[in-house]
C-alpha cells in the first residue's frame, strides 16, 4: 500500500502491541487543530500550499546537482511546512539538508534502523507514546547513569536521533507541531563528559540549527550536575540566539519543567500523570525495522555523486 508522507510502500501501517496500547507513527491527514495551528503559524491554506508546492517543485527541476523526488507533493510539504511556505527558503533547507549529509557522510551512509541495533538496545534514546499539550512530539535523551559510555558511542547516540527524527518527519502533525527534546543528565560522570568533543558539539548545533527539516520549538535540560557545565561550554560558542532562547536548564525543578511541557504530558518519574507505559527501545527498534524500507528509499535521494565518491574512496582505503 502507498502512504501519502512515505516514499517507500508497505504490506501494512507499522504498528506495535504493547498491552492495551497500540505503538504507531501517526500518518493520517491534520487533525482540525493541525490545520488550526498549520493555518496561523505557518500560512498553510489550499491556495498558498498549491502555489508553493509548484514553485518549489519548478525549483528543483531547474537545478541538477540533487536527486529529489520532486513529483511527491508530500515531500515537498514536508520542507515546506517549517519554512512556512516560502519556497525560496524551503529550497535553501533542502540544499542545507542534503550538504550536511555529504559532510558527515560517515554518519548517514546507508543509514538505517537494521544497521543500528546497539542504540536501541542500550535504551537511552526514547519518544513518548503521547504528544504535549501543543501537538509536539516529546523525545527523551538520557546521558546519565543509563549511558553506558563504553559500550555506546555518542555518534550511535546521533544516528539514533536521526532516525528518529527522520520518522517524525512522516508525521503531518509532527510537521507542524514540531517537537521538544528532554536531555536527561541525571549522573553524568567525568568519564562520560570527556565524550563530549568541540567537533562533535558543532555537528549537533549545526544539525539543529540549519539541516533539520523539523520544528525543535524546545530543548529541555533536566537532572544536571555542575559538570554538566563543562559539557555544555563546548557547544555554547556555535549557539545562534534563536536556538539558545530555546535551551532551558531545568535541574530538578520540576515546576520549572512544567511551564514548558504539561504534567499532564510526562510520565511519573518526572512528576507526570500520563500512565502509558514507557516504550522500551528494542520496542522502538521494532516499530522502526519494518520501516526499513523506507531509509532505504531516503538514502537514495540527495547529491548521490557526492555520495557515490565518498563511497568509492572509502572501498579504494580497504
Amino acid at each position: 500500500m502507498r502512504v501519502p508522507t512515505m516514499l517507500s510502500e508497505v504490506d501494512e501501517l507499522p504498528s506495535v502491541q504493547l498491552g492495551d496500547y497500540v505503538l504507531r507513527f501517526e500518518l493520517e491527514d491534520l487533525t482540525p487543530f493541525g490545520r488550526k495551528v498549520a493555518q496561523e503559524e505557518l500560512r498553510e491554506t489550499p491556495e498558498i500550499k498549491a502555489q508553493a508546492v509548484e514553485e518549489l517543485r519548478e525549483m528543483l527541476k531547474a537545478q541538477d546537482e540533487l536527486v529529489v523526488p520532486s513529483d511527491n507533493e508530500a515531500w515537498l510539504v514536508r520542507f515546506l511546512r517549517p519554512c512556512k511556505f516560502y519556497p525560496k527558503s524551503a529550497y535553501e533547507l533542502i540544499q542545507r539538508y542534503y550538504q550536511f549529509k555529504v559532510k558527515h557522510a560517515d554518519m548517514y551512509m546507508d543509514l538505517s534502523p537494521s544497521r543500528e541495533t546497539n542504540i536501541f538496545k542500550q535504551n537511552i534514546l526514547a519518544v513518548f507514546p503521547n504528544r504535549d499539550q501543543l501537538g509536539r512530539r516529546i523525545l527523551l535523551i538520557e546521558l546519565g547513569k543509563r549511558w553506558k559510555h563504553k559500550e555506546v558511542t555518542l555518534d550511535e547516540v546521533f544516528k539514533g536521533c536521526v532516525l528518529f527524527l527522520e520518522a517524525a518527519m512522516l508525521e503531518p502533525e509532527t510537521q507542524v507541531h514540531g517537537a521538544v527534546v528532554i536531555f536527561d543528565m541525571d549522573g553524568l560522570s567525568l568519564q562520560q563528559a570527556w565524550q563530549f568533543t568541540p567537533p562533535f558539539a558543532m555537528r549537533i548545533v549545526d544539525w539543529l540549527q540549519d539541516a533539520m527539516p523539523l520544528r525543535i520549538k524546545g530543548i529541555e535540560i533536566v537532572n544536571q550536575p555542575k559538570i554538566f557545565n563543562m559539557v555544555f561550554a563546548l557547544f555554547k560558542p556555535f549557539l545562534r540566539d534563536k536556538l539558545r532562547g530555546r535551551i532551558v536548564f531545568h535541574g530538578t525543578d520540576r515546576e520549572s519543567l512544567y511551564k514548558h511541557i504539561s504534567q499532564e504530558c510526562l510520565p511519573p518519574c518526572y512528576g507526570g500523570t500520563v500512565d502509558a507505559p514507557r516504550v522500551q527501545g528494542e520496542q522502538w527498534y521494532e516499530l522502526l525495522i519494518k520501516c526499513d524500507n523506507e531509509y532505504i528509499a531516503i538514502n537514495q535521494y540527495g547529491n548521490v555523486k557526492a555520495m557515490e565518491e565518498i563511497r568509492n574512496k572509502k572501498n579504494k582505503k580497504k
